[in-house]
């Protein structure tokens, strides 16, 4: 097949979404396929040689070293571009939308060179325009809602108006996601959690799970460090539970000699870094962002325990990751966490700091239950986590979508609102 493959941002570890665009272009172009990603910034990196990259630019708002940032007026090109600047000016998140439009625009004029076009959670107003010219499939890894739940539950008064602008993208997301015949999902857990969030319909859901590179991540020769801790953040989110797992470090260290790392990029005086000031742990926490797959790699094999303490998770590639790489793991009991676990991991309550702190000192002061759930956790990335079978399970979704598109399904108008943008 020739197989457009979309995604508004895609560096390797913005979050999942990058992993997901470069091990799956990967595993169709090992099948086979002619796989070309377009993405907007940041692009990413490490493609498969045989993947072509063409380059979606965007205004770059939110650009590591200057997010927010005002363009010169000699930057705007065209409509696109004053509605991403205006709705960033207005507090809103515009990349889904804006980079759809762009996409959209491209593959109108080449709509002849693909056969199946997939969508990496854009979910913007302009797949529905691609919709009309080619097979589309789209994947939700999980509800967005369920981001905007903790942001707000979190929030201060004052801040909550601007988190509830900033988040609506999300009734876009929604009406395109109920426009689309094939969805594929990560999970069972997120499967249900999209249903009942975004009104699609059951059947509309495939379930494929995500791969690992277990060459890549994998038990390493040299001993782990003693009390190494390590947690993989993609943001320095509430979401994400790294609050509690500071707080029970807090209280572990005096009784164990912990080595903690976050993988994390933390805002500068921001929640994380004030709470572990105000803790006293910043002698055993450490705080690393910007490492290559083999860092990252050697980082989870080193540790006597990864711990994954989020509120929710849709899939958790971080989880497997470090059950290939051959270490223990403590998670909550959140999302599809204990789906993706599957039995290897100790499991804890969501937000519940005194059970995490004594899991933890559990599980340190028991070198054979290390053993176990390490061996456990090999074995189960192995046998159920590939790329190889991510992609064929993909390409058996693409081949519904372009069997459905050959009769031509109605593609119902959505009214874009202003203040939806």
């Amino acid at each position: 097949m020739r197989i457009a493959l979309l995604s508004y941002r895609s560096k390797t570890h913005c979050g999942g979404q990058g992993v997901y665009v470069r091990y799956l272009s990967a595993g169709l172009a090992e099948l086979g396929h002619a796989v070309e990603v377009f993405s907007g910034q940041p692009y990413p990196e490490h493609l498969d040689p045989r993947v072509r990259l063409t380059e979606v630019p965007s205004l770059d708002l939110y650009r590591d070293e200057d997010p927010f940032r005002t363009p010169r007026p000699s930057e705007i090109r065209d409509g696109i571009d004053l509605l991403e600047v205006a709705t960033m000016w207005t507090a809103g998140f515009p990349e889904p939308r804006t980079f759809s439009l762009r996409a959209a625009r491209l593959l109108r004029a080449r709509a002849a060179e693909f056969d199946v076009v997939h969508d990496n959670q854009c979910l913007g107003y302009g797949l529905l325009d691609i919709a009309r010219h080619l097979p589309l499939v789209a994947t939700i890894h999980h509800p967005i809602t369920r981001d905007r739940e903790v942001d707000l539950a979190a929030a201060t008064w004052r801040r909550k108006p601007f988190l509830r602008r900033w988040y609506g993208f999300l009734g876009m997301q929604q009406r395109v996601a109920r426009q689309i015949p094939e969805l594929i999902t990560v999970s069972s857990s997120s499967a249900n959690d999209i249903a009942a969030d975004f009104g699609v319909l059951p059947e509309q859901l495939r379930t494929v799970p995500l791969g690992v590179d277990t060459e890549l991540f994998r038990p390493r020769a040299s001993p782990r460090v003693p009390g190494r801790i390590v947690a993989v953040a993609s943001a320095d989110k509430p979401l994400k539970g790294i609050s509690h797992l500071l707080n029970a470090v807090a209280q572990l260290r005096n009784t164990h000699a912990l080595d903690v790392r976050l993988v994390a990029k933390l805002e500068p005086e921001g929640p994380t870094e004030k709470l572990i000031a105000e803790l006293g742990i910043a002698d055993i926490v450490t705080a690393v962002s910007g490492l290559g797959d083999e860092e990252l790699a050697q980082l989870l094999s080193s540790a006597e325990i990864a711990c994954i303490p989020s509120l929710y998770e849709g899939f958790s590639l971080p989880a497997v990751e470090a059950m290939a790489s051959g270490t223990p793991l403590v998670a909550s009991r959140a999302g599809a966490l204990p789906e993706v676990v599957g039995g290897c991991a100790e499991l804890v309550e969501p937000g519940n700091v005194a059970e995490l702190t004594r899991v933890l000192g559990e599980l340190l002061d028991s070198p054979e239950r290390l053993r176990h759930l390490s061996a456990a956790g090999r074995r189960r990335a192995l046998e159920v986590f590939s790329w190889e079978a991510v992609a064929a399970q993909t390409v058996s979704v693409y081949e519904q979508a372009i069997t459905r598109h050959g009769s031509r399904p109605a593609i119902t108008p959505i009214r874009q609102e202003a203040h939806q943008c």
